[in-house]
């Protein structure tokens, strides 16, 4: 089994170069697919999508653009090398939601928000 996860934006380009400058996934092709973009780091693949083209049956109404995205999801990122993601995402200006630090549960780890309101936990492997 494998897992692939979608999100679905307001803004694709702004969240796939969030994904792709701040957190170095990579995305085939060199330009946007406005539609469904892919995105891949390592055994991760996410999936960025408008939420304006959701059919109005679906579980995510798209004209309910102003809720909070992602309620009760945290999606955790497994990393090599902690702080330099850490790092990485520091000299990219991008603001973190939670500093680097050693949790009780002895994993290193930081948080941040995506564009549009995902919260993602970084994370040191065990």
């Amino acid at each position: 089994m494998t897992l692939r996860m979608e999100l679905f934006t307001s803004d694709m380009e702004k969240s796939v170069n969030f994904y792709t400058e701040v957190l170095d996934f990579t995305m085939e092709g060199e330009k946007i697919n406005k539609s469904y973009q892919p995105i891949k780091k390592g055994n991760v693949v996410l999936g960025i999508g408008p939420i304006g083209k959701l059919s109005k049956d679906h579980h995510f109404d798209p004209n309910l653009k102003n809720t909070q995205k992602g309620y009760g999801v945290e999606i955790v990122l497994e990393v090599d090398d902690i702080k330099e993601v850490y790092e990485q995402v520091k000299s990219n200006g991008y603001p973190i939601h939670g500093p680097l630090r050693m949790q009780s549960w002895g994993l290193e780890d930081f948080r941040l928000v995506d564009p549009d309101g995902y919260y993602l936990r970084i994370t040191s492997k065990q």
